[in-house]
């Protein structure tokens, strides 16, 4: 296994517990509950300050619903 297969499988793992925290605590991991971004990402739109995730919200129940 090269580094590459290393790293991708520890950014996956690392994704998933963050997902998993995030669940257990109701809040949405895109944002971590705050309903905004403060540095845009891929999912940058129109405002800078809007989670297209859970949008606006900073719950989990709306961005598991959500297609990101």
């Amino acid at each position: 296994m090269n580094l590459w297969n290393k790293w991708s499988e520890w950014r996956k793992a690392a994704k998933q517990k963050r997902i998993t925290e995030m669940e257990q605590q109701g809040k949405c991991p895109d944002c971590r509950g705050r309903g905004i971004h403060i540095l845009p990402n891929e999912y940058f739109q129109t405002d800078p300050l809007y989670c297209p995730g859970c949008n606006g919200s900073g719950m989990y129940s709306d961005w598991s619903g959500s297609d990101y």
